[in-house]
C-alpha cells in the first residue's frame, strides 16, 4: 500500500463513517467520546483493563450516574462492544486513549496508564491507523512517548500510520454541552496527521479546532485547567479575606458579574476536585523545571487551593469551640462527598481530605451522598462507611454538619431546621446569620 492510497483509503473510510473506532478506557471520558462516536453512525469497539467494567457496559449498564442505563443499551445496540482483548486494536482504523494520568506521592506526572496502555498495543499497531491521546499531560508527551512505539512498529508517521492529539473536555453533569457539541482542540504529528484526525473527529464532533502541532495541543489543554485553578485560588483567598472582614464573598461575587465585560465570575469552595484541575497545572510545573523555569503564579494558586480543606477544619473547629465542644469526640456529618454537585465522580475531591484531617484529629465522621451510596476503594483514602440518609433525628445527632457539595437531591430546609451547628462551604446559606460560613 503506498502512502497516497493509505492517506485517502483513512480519509474515505473516516468521512463515509465506516472507520471502526477503538477507545481504550472505559470511564469518565472513554464512555461519553464512545456514545458520541456511535451515535454518528460509526463502529466502536471499547477496551479496558478491568473486566468488571467491560462486562457491565456489555450488560447495558452503566457506571457513572449522568449517563443513563438506557444510553449504554442504544450503544450496545448500535454493535458496540466492550472487551479486554486488545489483540482488536488491530480491528480498528483509529485508536483513542482516554486513561488516567495521575500524580505520583511525589506530586509528578504519572503516565504508567498511558505506557501500560501502549505496551497492551504495540503489537498490534498497522498502517492505516490513526492513533489519538486524550489523556492530559505535559506538552512533548505524544512525541516523547507515543511516537516510539510506533516507529519500533517499522510504521513511517504522517505516512503509512497518523498520530495526533486531542485533549478530552468533558464536564461531568453538564446538561448545556455533550462531547458533540464541545469544539474539538486537535494537534497532529505533521501535515497529514493533522488532516486525519480532523477527518476523524470531524466525523462525531461539531466543531474541530486545528493546531499547529501535538505540543501546542497538549499545552491547550493545561492552560484551561490552569486558568481555572488560578481563578478559583485567587476567590478562595478572597473568600478568607472577606471572611475576616465580616464580608460575604457571594454577594460580592454577583454583584462583580454584573459588569458586562472583563470579569468572570468563579466561586469559592472546600478545595478543588476532578481529574483536571487539582492536576493538570503539576504537568507544566514538572516540564517547566526541563527549561529551568520556576512557575510561581500556578504554583500559588495550588498551594492557595490545596489549604482550603484545612481551612474548612479550622472553622468548624472554633464552631464547635464556641458551642462548648471539642472536635476531638466530635459526631461529623459530611455533607456531599463527590468532588462536585450532581455526580457520583470522587477523584480529587475536597471532601474527602476534609474529612481526613477531621478523623485524624480525632473526630467521629460519617458522610452523606446520595450519589454515593458506599465510600469507594480510593488509592490514597480509605473510609470503610456508607452513606447516612437523612431525616431530623439523623442530622439533630451529629454536633456539626458540613456542607462540601451541594448536591440538588438535599433538603436544604431540613437540614438548616435539624442541624446542631452548619458550616456551609458552598453559600447555600448565604446571608443567613445564624449558619457558619467556610
Amino acid at each position: 500500500m503506498n502512502d497516497y492510497s493509505t492517506a485517502t483509503r483513512f480519509l474515505s473510510r473516516a468521512s463515509s463513517k465506516e472507520a471502526v473506532v477503538g477507545i481504550l478506557g472505559l470511564g469518565y471520558v472513554g464512555i461519553p467520546l464512545a456514545l458520541s462516536v456511535a451515535r454518528a453512525g460509526l463502529k466502536v469497539i471499547g477496551f479496558d483493563v478491568v473486566q468488571d467494567r467491560v462486562e457491565q457496559l456489555n450488560g447495558s449498564k452503566s457506571p457513572i450516574k449522568h449517563i443513563s442505563d438506557s444510553d449504554i443499551a442504544g450503544l450496545i445496540a448500535s454493535g458496540f462492544k466492550g472487551t479486554t482483548d486488545f489483540s482488536r486494536t488491530s480491528e480498528c482504523d483509529a485508536l483513542i486513549i482516554c486513561v488516567p494520568t495521575p500524580l505520583s506521592k511525589h506530586r509528578e506526572p504519572d503516565l504508567s496508564f498511558v505506557i501500560a496502555t501502549m505496551d497492551s498495543i504495540a503489537t498490534y499497531l498497522r498502517a492505516g491507523q490513526l492513533l489519538s491521546l486524550e489523556s492530559t499531560t505535559w506538552p512533548g508527551t505524544t512525541k516523547e512517548i507515543l511516537l516510539p512505539y510506533v516507529e519500533r512498529a517499522g510504521l513511517s508517521v504522517g505516512e503509512d500510520f497518523y498520530l495526533a492529539y486531542s485533549p478530552e473536555r468533558e464536564d461531568p453533569g453538564n446538561g448545556f454541552f455533550s462531547t458533540q457539541t464541545i469544539p474539538k482542540v486537535v494537534g497532529g504529528h505533521t501535515t497529514a496527521c493533522l488532516e486525519a484526525a480532523v477527518a476523524l473527529y470531524g466525523a462525531f464532533i461539531d466543531t474541530i479546532v486545528p493546531v499547529s502541532s501535538t505540543e501546542a495541543s497538549e499545552m491547550v489543554k493545561l492552560l484551561e485547567n490552569i486558568h481555572r485553578s488560578v481563578n478559583i485560588g485567587l476567590v478562595n483567598e478572597m473568600k478568607i479575606v472577606t471572611d475576616r472582614m465580616g464580608l460575604d464573598i457571594f454577594e460580592i461575587i454577583d454583584a462583580a458579574k454584573t459588569k458586562p465585560f472583563g470579569f468572570t465570575a468563579y466561586y469559592p469552595g472546600p478545595g478543588i476536585g476532578g481529574h483536571c484541575i487539582p492536576i493538570d497545572p503539576f504537568y507544566l510545573t514538572w516540564k517547566a523545571r526541563e527549561y529551568g523555569l520556576h512557575t510561581r503564579f500556578i504554583e500559588l494558586a495550588g498551594e492557595i487551593n490545596a489549604g482550603m480543606p484545612r481551612y474548612v477544619m479550622d472553622k468548624t473547629v472554633h464552631a464547635l469551640n464556641r458551642a462548648g465542644k471539642s472536635l476531638n469526640g466530635a459526631k461529623v456529618l459530611a455533607l456531599g462527598i463527590a468532588y462536585k454537585r450532581d455526580v457520583d465522580d470522587m477523584r480529587e475531591s475536597p471532601s474527602v481530605f476534609v474529612m481526613e484531617l477531621l478523623r485524624d484529629q480525632g473526630a467521629d465522621v460519617a458522610y452523606s451522598d446520595p450519589n454515593v451510596p458506599v465510600f469507594p476503594h480510593m488509592r490514597q483514602h480509605k473510609f470503610e462507611l456508607s452513606s447516612v440518609d437523612l431525616s431530623p433525628d439523623v442530622l439533630a445527632g451529629f454536633d456539626v454538619v458540613i456542607l462540601l457539595t451541594d448536591h440538588s437531591e438535599f433538603d436544604y430546609d431540613l437540614i438548616k431546621k435539624h442541624a446542631s451547628i452548619l458550616v456551609d462551604t458552598r453559600g447555600k446559606y448565604r446571608g443567613d446569620t445564624t449558619v457558619v460560613r467556610a
